[in-house]
């Protein structure tokens, strides 16, 4: 089993920043690629970035966070990151942590799920 606890979302003004985190313990970390999902009220659940367990370059949903997020991953510390900066009132979801062994799975059903963080982004 994994266990995923993502922490670090808050409120915070249009154009500023916040970094999530996703701690994740269970099983071997480094070998399971990792993403972030978020949902809003109303609205379904949205693929935000994903990250190899390689850590090579992340893809991220385009159009609306690429460009702005960044994932990044401390394999040593078992942790995930996304950075997001340039906030805007439309980020503001339940962010969530996930991961799968299989990344195409990963982008669309993870097997693995995380407890979520609030995000909240004023005009």
């Amino acid at each position: 089993q994994v266990q995923l606890v993502a922490s670090g979302g808050g409120l915070v003004q249009a154009g500023n920043s916040l970094r999530l985190s996703c701690a994740a313990s269970g099983r071997t970390f480094s070998m399971l690629h990792m993403a972030w999902f978020r949902q809003a009220p109303g609205k379904e659940r949205e693929f935000v970035a994903g990250s190899r367990w390689t850590g090579a370059d992340g893809i991220y949903q385009p159009n609306t966070v690429e460009g702005r997020f960044t994932i990044s991953r401390d394999v040593s510390g078992n942790t995930v990151y996304l950075q997001m900066n340039s906030l805007k009132p439309e980020d503001t979801a339940v962010y969530h942590c996930a991961a799968d062994s299989n990344y195409v799975s990963l982008t669309r059903n993870p097997y693995y799920w995380g407890q979520g963080t609030q995000v909240t982004v004023s005009s």
